[in-house]
């Protein structure tokens, strides 16, 4: 029998789900995976390749609304899926939900799943205002049909779940699972020593990981620096990401205004985010909402505390006061007040951080999320059904 994942973005499908294609490949289903862009990253097309998946390439504008090359996808995905006779497919990120659960359903796919890790800039500030934009409200008549033809949504967390509901983009009829996020490999982030200053106590150092958009509290992370290290010269702030193709992304001078201010160190892009967070005591994520943010998984995995927003697939990952504090959204004087908390009392590093580690083994490991996900699709050993 055939799986099928359709992505927006190659590096993501390793990165995010490769663990569960894994586990699936494991039951005995044949992988394929479908994607735009495929000879751009040639070292993950290689990997999936040896792996044993077969890839295929679809045309695919990441963001923007072109009708025309929305069409050709269409048409390209109903080829290909018709060619191909999936007998479960799932696909995340907006184009490949929309488009491609629709073409999905006309080619008779049986078993259409659909994974929502995130919404993104066209559901911006609908809950604050209960209003949308006339564009808003086309993308979400398309998620509205597009679900409807869905076998199972999965969401990563109640509230994104609620929102579809209320909007009435989610129908009553058709079956939705919260999952735990995309889930931590915990045996690939091992908890690992904290930095130390020269007097051998814990550096106030903190971490940012995210694309480099407004909406991940990218501003707020930066005027929280610039007040804490004029108080306390010694902290350290480490961000790690780059500027996205996104309406919502920084520009490239406000960027190269911070690092030359020193305001923070600038990683830029990691393939491999583990020396980043082993540079840092605490992890900070001011985002608006999110998914479930893979990063501070990893970090919590790492045995990091976590400093958030009291926001949808935010809140999830903290107890307040137990692994870290949750702060209102684009609330500086909040994050800065957290932040103290930690520089004025070294003890809470370790004590919540233990704490994260916890949590991310019991809540987040994989293994947990993907058996989750394999038994609300479906899937079995085919060597069962032998």
């Amino acid at each position: 029998m055939k799986f099928l994942i359709c992505a927006n973005y190659l590096p993501h499908v390793l990165n995010f789900r490769g663990k569960l294609l894994q586990d699936i490949a494991a039951l005995g289903y044949e992988i394929h995976v479908v994607a735009p862009d495929l000879k751009t990253y040639a070292t993950d097309y290689n990997t999936l390749s040896e792996l044993g998946y077969s890839l295929h390439e679809v045309p695919m504008q990441r963001t923007g609304t072109n009708p025309i090359a929305d069409m050709k996808m269409i048409m390209a995905m109903y080829s290909l899926l018709h060619e191909i006779q999936p007998d479960f497919m799932l696909s995340y990120t907006i184009k490949p939900v929309i488009y491609g659960t629709l073409a999905a359903w006309l080619a008779k796919v049986p078993n259409r799943f659909v994974l929502i890790s995130g919404l993104g800039y066209t559901f911006q500030q609908v809950e604050e205002t209960s209003k949308r934009t006339v564009f808003q409200k086309l993308v979400h008549g398309m998620y509205q049909q597009a679900l409807k033809k869905s076998s199972k949504v999965f969401f990563q967390n109640t509230d994104d779940r609620d929102l579809f509901k209320s909007l009435k983009l989610l129908s009553s009829k058709t079956p939705s699972v919260v999952v735990n996020g995309s889930g931590v490999d915990v045996t690939d982030f091992d908890v690992l020593p904290f930095p130390r200053d020269t007097t051998g106590s814990i550096k106030p150092s903190f971490l940012l990981i995210a694309r480099l958009l407004k909406d991940k509290g990218i501003l707020e992370y930066v005027r929280a620096a610039k007040r804490i290290k004029a108080e306390y010269p010694n902290a350290e702030f480490h961000l790690v990401g780059w500027i996205d193709e996104n309406p919502a992304a920084i520009s490239q001078t406000q960027l190269d205004d911070w690092i030359k201010d020193g305001d923070i160190n600038y990683w830029g892009k990691l393939d491999d985010v583990r020396p980043a967070i082993q540079e840092c005591s605490v992890y900070v994520l001011p985002s608006y909402r999110e998914g479930t943010s893979r990063s501070v998984l990893e970090a919590m995995s790492m045995g990091r505390a976590i400093i958030t927003t009291d926001a949808p697939g935010c809140r999830d990952t903290v107890i307040s006061g137990e692994n870290g504090y949750l702060v209102p959204v684009k609330a500086v004087d909040e994050l800065v007040d957290a932040m103290k908390q930690f520089i004025d009392n070294p003890s809470l590093y370790e004590r919540l951080g233990q704490a994260s580690r916890s949590i991310a083994l019991e809540k987040y490991d994989v293994k947990k999320v993907n058996a989750h996900m394999i038994s609300e699709m479906g899937l079995m050993s085919l060597s069962n059904k032998l």
